[in-house]
């Protein structure tokens, strides 16, 4: 299978290339716009112009899609802007990327026949939520510019269900954490900082409540819903691990060697979202199951930060981190 994966320089899209290049024999062509989240540096190994080769260029650019994806059997699409802190200071870019580009796939994908389209999305379209989890019916409550435009991305991808019958299947993760993750993102943030003797910022009260998943785990998941799950359906994904910020950030004081004087309160984020849970039992029901504890993954993503400085360190200045 030639698989067209876009985002696939980013956090999560590279570890999902070198888990399908590991495990199976498919064929890659990684895409990516190598916006400020996308990085050379964390592809480069995997790039060799036979199972897998790399296109730089942006989803919003239908001519290149198209000369990209014509001849693959399936989209895996991760490429999104991701952060809620810059979608408040740039929308723009959100709506462009998220909703611009998904479109711009969709429709690329129809016109050259594409067989599966997997559109990775997120826990966060669904709101907060005080108790219970989310289930994949339940209503979409966005409520942060980035969060909004995934939303509005779920619901172009999967009106080419309807209209065009293009067979698309969509993912909502929960938190993923893990190797390669962009040092803006609270773990490696909170990691690198640490390890430099740096103070870490936690947002307000730090009660906001995350479910931790290590990408390895969302990546089966997704994979196995790109191969078995129902064409034009959701599926959540998440580890049922929720840790508010603030025990979050204990963890990794302790695995970093520092107390607490390394905490820094700071404002709270304009509309932080409380907390987010979705339901699994139907990703479940295609037979994934965890794989990784939190405690060990975590622990061994904070060796990896301490042995990769040569990755993280010149995305930190660049980015004045």
């Amino acid at each position: 299978m030639k698989l067209f994966v876009t985002g696939a320089a980013g956090f999560i899209g590279s570890n999902y290339a070198r888990w399908v290049l590991a495990n199976s024999d498919h064929q890659l062509t990684i895409y990516d716009a190598l916006t400020y989240a996308g990085n050379m540096a964390s592809i480069d190994d995997i790039v060799d112009g036979g199972r897998c080769r790399f296109v730089h260029a942006d989803i919003c650019d239908r001519d290149a899609v198209l000369a990209a994806m014509d001849g693959h059997d399936a989209v895996v699409h991760f490429a999104a802007e991701s952060h809620v802190d810059n979608s408040i200071a740039d929308p723009y870019a959100f709506v462009r990327t998220n909703c611009l580009g998904t479109n711009v796939l969709c429709d690329v994908a129809r016109q050259v026949g594409v067989g599966r389209f997997l559109h990775i999305s997120t826990d966060e379209v669904y709101g907060s939520i005080d108790v219970g989890s989310f289930s994949e019916t339940d209503r979409l409550t966005p409520r942060s510019p980035y969060s909004a435009s995934k939303a509005g991305s779920d619901l172009i991808a999967l009106s080419y269900v309807t209209t065009h019958r293009l067979p698309v299947v969509v993912t909502r993760c929960s938190n993923n954490f893990g190797p390669y993750q962009f040092p803006e993102k609270v773990i490696p943030l909170f990691t690198t900082n640490l390890l430099d003797g740096r103070r870490v910022p936690l947002y307000g009260d730090g009660g906001n409540v995350r479910d931790w998943i290590h990408v390895e785990d969302h990546n089966r998941a997704a994979h196995l819903v790109l191969e078995q799950g129902v064409v034009g359906e959701v599926y959540n994904i998440g580890a049922h691990h929720e840790l508010t910020n603030r025990e979050l950030t204990y963890a990794l004081l302790e695995l970093c060697g520092r107390d607490e004087s390394y905490i820094e309160a700071v404002a709270d984020r304009l509309g932080h979202d409380r907390r987010y849970s979705v339901n699994t039992d139907k990703v479940a029901a295609l037979g994934w199951r965890l794989q990784r504890s939190f405690e060990q993954s975590l622990a061994e993503t904070v060796q990896w930060y301490r042995d990769n400085r040569w990755w993280w360190e010149p995305l930190k200045a660049a980015r004045g981190l």
